[in-house]
């Protein structure tokens, strides 16, 4: 979890690479076509994490419950908004200049970039979500609803990167939760 442009989809990408679990990312299930929102989100996001390993990247409150009750691991990035402006603004133009399609067919609009409506200018969006999405995850994890998890708390890059590096492929991490025994049966962490 972390604010828009903070890295949560390239981390996962990258946790999920590293790790071999399966990559849920909520804003490919949340946008349909032409920037519609998903009606069947919550079902969608039921199918996608039915596998039994997964790395979920998002802060969609209407799944929220789904996803975090099920996690073994939360990790919020939270670095300082200055960065996250230093990585959304070149990501936000590339995106727009170059046309990249998203998901579903969706593409940032330059239009969007003249915009003050933080709905529809992502750089904006991130700008006014910082604090208040910071504050929310805090509050979270004070309240004890994330007790059942361990809390991965990053705000550089050179932590997040430190807590990568600490990560084992899953075949590596059940075979020596089974102590190497061929035939154990497998944990059931996610």
């Amino acid at each position: 979890m972390g604010c828009s442009g903070s890295g949560k989809t390239t981390l996962a990408a990258r946790v999920a690479e590293r790790t071999g679990a399966a990559h849920v990312e909520l804003d490919s299930l949340f946008h349909l076509d032409g920037w519609t929102p998903n009606p069947h989100m919550r079902r969608d996001v039921e199918a996608a994490l039915a596998t039994a390993h997964w790395v979920c990247d998002g802060n969609y409150r209407v799944v929220a419950d789904l996803v975090q009750t099920r996690a073994d691991t939360i990790v919020v990035l939270d670095p300082p908004r200055r960065r996250v402006m230093a990585q959304i603004v070149p990501r936000t133009l590339a995106r727009s200049f170059l046309r990249r399609e998203l998901w579903n067919g969706n593409r940032e609009s330059i239009a969007n970039l003249l915009r003050w409506d933080p709905e529809r200018n992502i750089i904006r969006w991130a700008w006014t979500r910082h604090r208040p999405l910071r504050l929310r995850h805090l509050e979270a994890h004070g309240s004890g609803d994330w007790d059942h998890a361990e809390v991965v708390w990053l705000r550089t890059r050179r932590e997040t990167d430190r807590w990568l590096n600490s990560l084992e492929p899953l075949d590596r991490r059940n075979r020596r939760a089974r102590g190497g025994q061929p035939n154990a049966q497998p944990s059931p962490e996610r």
